[in-house]
């Protein structure tokens, strides 16, 4: 007899900066997603956060509509129960869709879904807590301050000197909750903060200040749950001075080498630390992992996480398995089945601790 189709809810697009790419993210999900055992079904979050029924969230997807307003009297909620929904593979990049707000609502529906928890999504989103779980764990990160936008418009000379004193120039300013290296700068001489800051605070009102390393930049994919497993690393090569939003997106300006030239022994301590850095944030199913190969001293230093990788035809999370012999398809595959299997853990605790409640009941 042959097996019914599971329903994949492709969520999509939303409220942040990384809207785009997100779109980009779930084409090639859907158009490689294995459809004997998948049925697809595109859900668009619109830009101004609401949800988009399915006809027209496919438009969307194939470049036919634009999704800037939602239907209020669409409800996701009621259409996944109605449509019996299996799973769902979140592929929302950034703010309300990678920082743990739309995981804390699959939470609550009790969907199954792709990828990390609310608390993982959460640090991962959050650069600053990223890098105190990294540090808490004993992985070597790049020196760096946080500053809060209220305390720079109190007074901006006394961050600035602050700053001066903690490290040598240049530095990267970025956004503390933000991706797809969106609003970042870099800092040659104090006379460039101040425009750094002014852009990187359109994002966010928290902002990282961290000494900028000349170095390579490698990058390793990790998959699965609690036994998790390393991609082999590959090298981004920037087309611009540093990999940023339009050399990713824009220009495709830069060079992605799989595998990355590194010794076999750089190789598995990266991707020793990449398992490491994906535990001390505790999370799920899938993440890329960010490194800097110091030039001169071959130091590995932990950069960041992010719990949701792009997915589009130049990212690196698929090539990089598909290097290390797991086929882009497959890949999708995989990461559904960890979903069912993160899910059908947390249910079987929860009916547990539910038991549990019943047996005590007499108490109160």
């Amino acid at each position: 007899m042959k097996a019914k189709k599971l329903k994949i809810a492709l969520l999509f697009g939303g409220r942040s900066a990384e809207h785009e790419v997100s779109v980009l993210s779930a084409r090639s999900i859907a158009a490689s997603t294995p459809a004997e055992r998948f049925d697809v079904i595109p859900i668009c979050i619109a830009k101004n956060g609401l949800f988009l029924e399915p006809e027209r969230s496919k438009r969307v997807l194939e470049g036919k509509g634009r999704a800037e307003m939602g239907k209020a009297s669409f409800s996701f909620e009621a259409w996944s129960r109605a449509d019996k929904i299996n799973v769902v593979f979140p592929i929302v990049h950034g703010t309300f869709g990678e920082d743990g707000s739309l995981q804390g609502y699959l939470e609550i529906l009790g969907l199954p879904y792709v990828g990390s928890g609310v608390t993982a999504s959460a640090i991962g989103m959050d650069k600053e807590m990223m890098k105190q779980s990294f540090l808490a764990a004993g992985l070597p990160c790049p020196d760096y301050s946080a500053v809060r936008e209220a305390d720079w418009l109190d007074d901006r000379e006394r961050v600035t000197r602050s700053l001066r004193n903690r490290r040598r120039l240049p530095w990267f300013v970025k956004p503390a909750c933000a991706g797809s290296s969106v609003g970042v700068s870099k800092v040659r001489d104090e006379t460039e903060l101040d425009a750094a800051m002014t852009l990187a605070f359109r994002f966010d009102e928290k902002v990282l200040v961290e000494r900028a390393i000349d170095a390579r930049e490698i990058e390793v994919a990790v998959l699965g749950n609690v036994d998790p497993n390393a991609s082999i690393p590959g090298e981004i090569v920037p087309g611009n001075e540093f990999y940023d939003y339009e050399d990713k997106y824009v220009t495709d300006g830069a060079d992605l080498l799989v595998p990355a030239l590194v010794s076999d022994e750089k190789s598995a301590e990266i991707r020793q630390l990449a398992v490491a850095a994906f535990r001390a944030v505790g999370a799920s199913g899938y993440s890329r992992v960010d490194f800097f190969l110091e030039k001169g001293t071959e130091k590995t230093w932990v950069n960041e996480i992010n719990t949701i990788p792009g997915f589009t035809k130049i990212s690196m999370f698929p090539r990089l398995w598909e290097a290390t012999d797991l086929k882009y398809p497959r890949l999708i595959e995989r990461l559904i089945d960890l979903a069912l299997e993160r899910h059908g853990g947390r249910a079987a605790r929860l009916r547990s601790t539910m038991a549990f409640f019943d047996e005590t009941r007499h108490i109160v």
